[in-house]
């Protein structure tokens, strides 16, 4: 790679200086992303993977288009340097190349690393970022054509719906009963429109490295236009995710003991932050978010078994995490409003 992105970035990008070293790091599934250091200084390069890919995924360009778009905004996202597309990429794929920032990343939603007084305070930081995302001037930022007019959530039950079959042989029949379940359940469009991260979790900010901020919100490939309760449903899973099993979640854990908020007190610090009132219908809302993560699994497992993962033991670990996202589903959807939230 090194030999091919040098003189591609002398010729459109000679800011970024010679390429000397690339370190893929470890974690991640979807986009390959590589510790870039030149004789310029330490970057951030992101690209697709190899291989055949499906049409709507691993937009590496899109990621690039939002965080350019939010530079200027309340939401924390590293500076971007340089855009390649497919046609123009050495690599054969396009890429991208952002700022290279030092903080801390937590893996672990407990936060075992961290004094229990100070726990609360980054899940604050996760609340008010979220808020701040969702309160953004879409067509301020020139981002009012970055998703399609129309009930989100219906758009969203079909295309995943699509892709989900696609990426198996034989359906489950806890995920068609939920597709069935999430059809007879759609509320009508309250017209909330919101760019929205789709993939809204932990391990997915930068945090600076001596106080509760976040200072980066990366991994934008599944951000669209649409309904901001489904980026505060998604994260809300990780309330009922189990622990054990590699799954993050804080199911089974004290977590009054451990100094973190409730899922009520979370959502109630998003929608104080964002001058809303808390939502209803709140079984829906995570119901759609499991099928949807479901789906997005289920797409990772079929290209590790076609060869073409970037992460195949993530791969493994996310076939293990299938059913058990379909079984809490499928009791979620069983739960009335009030004993959701």
């Amino acid at each position: 790679m090194i030999a091919s992105l040098t003189p591609y970035l002398k010729a459109h990008a000679p800011e970024l200086g010679a390429v000397r070293r690339l370190e893929k790091f470890g974690t991640g599934q979807s986009n390959p992303t590589y510790k870039m250091t030149t004789d310029a200084g330490t970057f951030v390069l992101r690209t697709k993977p190899p291989g055949l890919l499906l049409k709507s995924a691993h937009l590496v360009e899109r990621e690039f288009e939002v965080m350019a778009g939010l530079a200027q905004t309340r939401v924390p996202v590293p500076r971007m340097l340089h855009l390649a597309n497919d046609e123009q990429s050495p690599l054969g794929r396009a890429f991208f190349v952002m700022q290279y920032l030092d903080g801390r990343i937590f893996w672990d939603p407990s936060l075992p690393d961290m004094p229990q007084t100070e726990r609360g305070a980054i899940y604050d930081a996760m609340a008010d970022a979220l808020a701040a995302l969702h309160s953004v001037d879409v067509a301020e930022v020139g981002l009012s054509d970055f998703g399609k007019p129309g009930n989100y959530f219906a758009r969203q039950i079909d295309r995943w719906s699509r892709q989900y079959l696609a990426s198996v042989d034989t359906p489950d029949r806890g995920m068609t009963g939920i597709m069935a379940w999430l059809d007879l359940h759609l509320p009508e469009d309250d017209g909330q429109i919101a760019l929205v991260h789709g993939d809204y979790r932990l391990d997915n900010m930068i945090f600076a490295r001596d106080t509760p901020e976040v200072i980066a919100l990366l991994d934008w490939e599944l951000a669209t236009l649409g309904h901001p309760l489904a980026d505060l449903a998604y994260q809300c899973m990780q309330w009922r995710l189990p622990y054990e099993g590699g799954m993050r979640g804080l199911g089974g854990l004290d977590r009054a003991e451990l100094g973190l908020p409730t899922e009520r007190n979370y959502i109630a610090r998003y929608c104080a932050q964002r001058g809303i009132t808390p939502p209803e219908n709140w079984p829906f809302y995570l119901v759609f978010s499991y099928f949807r993560l479901t789906a997005i699994l289920q797409g990772v497992v079929a290209r590790a078994q076609g060869g073409n993962a970037s992460n195949p033991e993530a791969a493994q670990k996310y076939a293990a995490a299938i059913p058990i996202l379909i079984k809490q589903a499928v009791d979620t959807a069983h739960e009335p409003s009030e004993k959701a939230l």
